[in-house]
This record gives structure tokens, sequence and C-alpha cells, in this order.
């Protein structure tokens, strides 16, 4: 079975082993806690709800210190470094690291302390650069922008909008003022932006002029200087070079700390772990010296688990779940047949009556996405390339391991159906020989050649559509059978299988069928008027059966004949697998495209490189594309297609109480 039988496991262990318990637990990730156990006066839940944001806070922080060495002391990593998963941790060097952890928090702490004095440092940068800015239409003032007069006299410093002469100024002034004569007046600059003044008069008619300035918008600097501006310019370029001097400096002491880094990972993950440990520890029922837990553990990891709490003071008893259990589902398949998992997690976990429909699929699977992609160089460069990944990474994420060798497998079946059709690289071999040395060089198809013969093409989609079809109605009357379901069985398999098979040997054994794909054998007579009597009993039994949880004869009889109208939907499935045809030529057509485009410069120097690079980018754009498209479509058949005629799906993952890390895998030595 690829679905593992799971039981329900209960552990009652003194109070005083609860941490080191939980921590192998935990080390083993095998059992998926729960709450089954009420709480009542022995036992109790512990509220561990301030543990974890504190643990959950020291992640964040390490994290973040994380962040701020790949800022600004970043490691150069090999181009296969981000498919080569976590790094193996042995336990040894774990429990180094744990006894060290307050001094790692303590690096963490001053790294993010130091991020914040750049941050900062390198905020007020600009800030100072745009007081120069603003002091650059006053460096001819000899005097502090502050300042206010003397004695006997004021000073008005500011400027007006727009670019204004000093006579016009005069004459407003005048205008405004024309009893006050004492008044000289200073342009320091002038732009089509601001005209900058330095005005002088005496101090009982420094309220008069400023007014007759203001109905010019006269303004006096908003941070106005204390030293003349040129002076204030100097200081604040000395205090941007000390500001750039300190964020230097900051950014070197990040710099000596990268040696840090690996202590820093090792603290994201511990304290993700202890952060899990006591959102664990809070589901557990509790005495004043014992606790409590519940869950599901796979049935082949019970020996295993028993044998790691024989040290301890505990019980442990084993049951099966019962019926209406929730129980957690697990997938275990073999090498072949175990990428499937991710795709059946993808439309949903089987259900209690559901087998793992992996096994199964998976030669459907890597048949189609061979027959959609359908090149043979194109499925050696997949399968070249995943199988690199699978032998140089070691450290995949087993989820991402498993995708991988789901393309790879494809790469191998895409190899043999590019064999089939003689495609390789589409028609490049032929249109290399024939532009750049003159003669054509072909390799013909062990099969056919699907743009020439579209037709058996399409013929042989069908087939596999109808096999495809048959397969998930024999999966579907083996679980009634399981179920000891008999006349279900027949109702809902046998008579389809007799309906849509003889429908398909009756069409096929047609005339019109047989000129319209061409085919070379005939169907005897007898076959046919078999095959149409088969059809004939599977519609009758549908139609007497289909409505029979109705007790109304009459409403009975009309929902047989909608379930015998479902004979449609089987029609639309097999139609669907067309896909496989229109997917295939698309593949080679557009090969053969962008080999024409490349061979139309000729066979010179010129056309040679031109052909290279229109080779080269075409045929990688051809390949992503179709990987995709081959992709999306094989899923929607088994998704669809398939599934639609058995599963009922429903079930959720076992998530087992594990370690969830990040950067490393922990390695117990055994």
């Amino acid at each position: 079975m690829a679905k593992l039988p799971m039981k329900r496991v209960q552990i009652c262990a003194l109070k005083r082993d609860r941490r080191q318990i939980m921590k192998i637990l935990q080390r083993r990730g095998v059992v998926e806690l729960d709450d089954e156990v009420q709480q009542d006066d022995t036992f109790q839940r512990m509220d561990t709800t301030d543990q974890r944001i504190l643990f959950e806070k020291n992640v964040q922080v390490a994290q973040q210190a994380l962040d701020v060495l790949d800022t600004y002391a970043p490691v150069k990593k090999p181009m296969l470094a981000m498919l080569s998963g976590k790094e193996e941790m042995p336990l040894t060097v774990y429990d180094t690291y744990s006894e060290k952890q307050d001094e790692i928090m303590e690096h963490a702490r001053t790294l993010n302390a130091l991020a914040k004095e750049i941050a900062e440092r390198s905020a007020n940068i600009p800030k100072l650069q745009a007081q120069i800015e603003a002091l650059v239409p006053w460096f001819s003032l000899d005097v502090p922008q502050s300042f206010k007069g003397t004695k006997t006299t004021a000073a008005l410093i500011g400027a007006v909008p727009g670019e204004h002469s000093l006579e016009s100024i005069y004459g407003v002034l005048a205008e405004r003022c024309p009893e006050i004569e004492a008044v000289d007046c200073n342009v320091i600059s002038s732009t089509t932006d601001q005209t900058c003044l330095f005005v002088l008069c005496r101090r009982e008619n420094a309220s008069a002029v400023e007014d007759a300035l203001r109905t010019m918008g006269f303004a006096r600097p908003s941070m106005p200087s204390t030293v003349p501006p040129l002076e204030e310019k100097s200081r604040l370029e000395e205090e941007i070079l000390t500001t750039q001097k300190a964020i230097d400096q900051a950014k070197e002491q990040v710099a000596a700390m990268a040696d840090q880094r690996e202590g820093l990972r090792f603290a994201v993950d511990y304290y993700t772990m202890r952060a899990d440990r006591y959102e664990a520890v809070g589901r557990l029922a509790q005495s004043k010296r014992t606790f409590f837990l519940t869950g599901y553990v796979p049935a082949e990891a019970v020996p295993n688990l028993e044998k790691t709490l024989e040290p301890f003071d505990c019980a442990m008893e084993v049951n099966d779940p019962g019926e209406d259990e929730d129980v957690p589902v697990l997938l275990k398949n073999n090498g072949f047949n175990d990428p499937m998992e991710g795709v059946v997690a993808g439309y949903s976990m089987p259900g209690k009556e559901d087998i793992d429909p992996s096994p199964i699929m998976a030669i459907f699977y890597y048949v189609f996405f061979g027959i959609m992609f359908s090149d043979a160089a194109y499925g050696f460069l997949l399968a070249l390339v995943t199988g690199i990944i699978l032998l140089k990474c070691k450290g995949l994420e087993p989820s991402f391991r498993k995708s991988i060798k789901l393309f790879f497998y494809c790469g191998i079946s895409t190899v043999f159906w590019g064999v089939m059709f003689g495609s390789y690289f589409g028609d490049a071999l032929a249109v290399i020989s024939n532009t750049f040395f003159g003669h054509e060089v072909t390799i013909p198809p062990v099969l056919f050649d699907p743009v020439s013969n579209p037709m058996k093409m399409l013929l042989l989609s069908f087939a596999f559509g109808v096999v495809h079809l048959f397969t998930g109605l024999a999966i579907l009357l083996y679980k009634k059978l399981r179920a000891h379901a008999y006349a279900d069985a027949i109702y809902d398999a046998v008579f389809w299988y007799l309906l849509v098979g003889g429908g398909i040997v009756y069409l096929v054994g047609m005339p019109m069928f047989q000129n319209m794909f061409d085919l070379s054998f005939a169907v005897p007579s007898i076959v046919s008027t078999v095959a149409a009597v088969c059809a004939g009993i599977g519609a009758v039994g549908i139609l007497l059966t289909g409505g029979r949880e109705s007790r109304n004869p009459f409403k009975r009889l009309l929902k047989g004949a909608y379930s015998l109208y479902n004979v449609t939907g089987y029609l639309s499935d097999i139609l669907s697998y067309s896909r496989l045809l229109a997917l295939g030529l698309a593949t080679g057509v557009i090969a053969t495209v962008f080999n024409q485009m490349g061979s139309m410069m000729g066979g010179n120097i010129v056309g040679a490189i031109v052909f290279i690079l229109v080779f080269v980018i075409g045929h990688v754009l051809n390949i992503g594309i179709n990987v995709l498209g081959a992709y999306v479509h094989t899923n929607r058949l088994q998704y669809v297609e398939f599934f639609g005629k058995f599963y009922d799906g429903g079930g959720r993952a076992f998530v087992p109480y594990a370690m969830h890390t990040k950067y490393y895998r922990i390695k117990e030595e055994m």
C-alpha cells in the first residue's frame, strides 16, 4: 500500500522527562500531535504564549542580523548553491552551538545596532547635502544669515520669488514707504526662481520696510546659518565626511563579523525549533507530575518509537483509529512513483476510501508529458540538467527533489517519444545538412511523423485517452469490490464499460471511421454486432440503475436518463486527449519554424552565425514554453479526466511534530 496505515498513539510520562521526550519526538518527526485529551481537574494545558513570543522574537533578531551580513558582507555562492538545500549539521555541532546561544544573540544585536547606525547616518547625508544646496545662492554673503543688524540699524536677509533688479526693489520701497530714505538694498544673487536680498535700514523703520518687501513675497531663510554661508558650507561638508567615515567604519565592523553567519543561521533554526516545541508543549495535558499526549503515528514507525522511549518511565499505547476519526494521510512510494505524490497533493490527499493513485498515474503521466513535449533532443537536455541536479545536490528538500525527479523521468519519456516521432530539435538535422552541406540527411521516425500524419497522431491520442479513462473505471470497480458493494460495482463501472467500450468498438467498425483515419484493419461484423449489443445492455442498465437511490419509479427513471446523458461527458473526456496531438504538434512546428528562420541567410559564414543565434534563442524559448505547457496539460488530464472517474479526495496530509528548520538538517548519530 502506498498510503501508509496510521495508528493512534497515547503517551503518558513523568513531567521531569518532558523536555527530553519532546526534544526526541521533535528530532524523530514521526508523531502528529492532536488535542484529543480534554482538560479536567487533574490534567490542564499550560499557556506557553510568552515563551513562544520570546523565541519568535529571537528568530526575527537573528534573521535581521543575517540580512545585515548579506547586505554589507555578501558571500559569493556557486551556481547550484541555491539548489543544494539545507546543510547537514551533526548533533555534536548542534550541541556546541546550543551552548553558545547567548553569545550568538549578542552578536546579532550588535549587527542590528550597526545596521541601524548605518541607516540613520546614511539618511542624514542627503539632508546635509540639501542644506548645502540651499546655501549656494548666499555664498557671496559675508555675514551670517541670522544677522539682525547693529544697535541702530536692522538687517533684513531673505528672498523674494522670481528675478528682480535692484531698481525694481527700490521702486517698490519708494512706492510703499515714500517717507523712508535711509534704506540700503543689495542683491546677493538672482535667478528666474528667486532673488536673494540683503537690506539695511534704521531700526525704527525695519517693520515698515519688511512689510513693503512682503508685498513682493519676501521670506527669511527657514534655517538661517549662524556663520557666513561659505563657512557653513565648509562645516556641512566636514560633517558629511565625518558621517561617511562613521558609516564606513560601521560597515567594516559588520564585515569583520562575517564569521558569525553560521552561528546566526543556527540561531534562526534553534529558536524556531524551540518555539515549535513550546507550541507543542502547550497542547499537552499536564498534571503536577505527569503529562499526557495523543496523536497519530505511521504504523511502520511504531517499533522504533517504542525503542526510543524505552529509557524513560512512560507508558505508550497504540491503537487503530476509530471509523469517525479524521486520520491524516502519509504517502510512501518507490523512487519511480514518488514524484507523483506532489501532483496528488496539489489536487487533494486521498480520502478514507481512496487508494493512492500515484503508482498507477505515474506511467500515464510520464507518457503523456513525453508525447506533448515530443522531441528527443529537448528530452535529453531536460533529463541531463535534472539528472545533474539530482547527482550534485544531495541536500535538496524532499519535496523539491521529487519535483526534479518528476522532470527527469519526463525527460526520459520525451526522448523515447521523440525517437518514435523522429524529432531532434525539430527538423534541425535536415535543415543543417541541406543548408550548409548541400545534401539532406534525416533520421526517420520509428513510428510516424505527427506533422505529416496528424490523423494517426489524433487516433493514438484517443487510444491513450480510452485506456486512461478505462483505468480510472477499473480503480472505481476495485474500490466498490473492496467495500463489498458488488451491485454498485456493476451499476457504476461494468455498465459504463459495456456502454462506452461497446460504443467505441462499434464506432471503429464503421466504414466512415475507417476511411477518416485510414485504418488498415477491418472489424468483423459479428464483433460490431456484439459491441452494439453490449452498448445497449450498458445503456439500459444505466437507465434503470442510475437513479436507484430514489424510491419513486418515475424519479428513478428520470435520474437514470440523466445518468445516461453523462455518456456525452465520456465523449468530451476522450476528445480532451486531442491536446496530446495539439501540444506535440506545437513543439515540433515551432522548432521547425525556428530552424527555417535560422537558415534564411544561406550557408555562408554570416548565415552560420545567424543560424546559431536563432537556433539557440529559439529552441531555448521553445523548451521553456512547451515544458510549461506539457506540465500544465498533463496535470489537467490527471485531475479532470482521470481523477473524475474514481477519486474522491478530501484527506489531509500528515503533519508531524518535527524540526522545521530553514538552514540546517540536524543529523543525529544513531
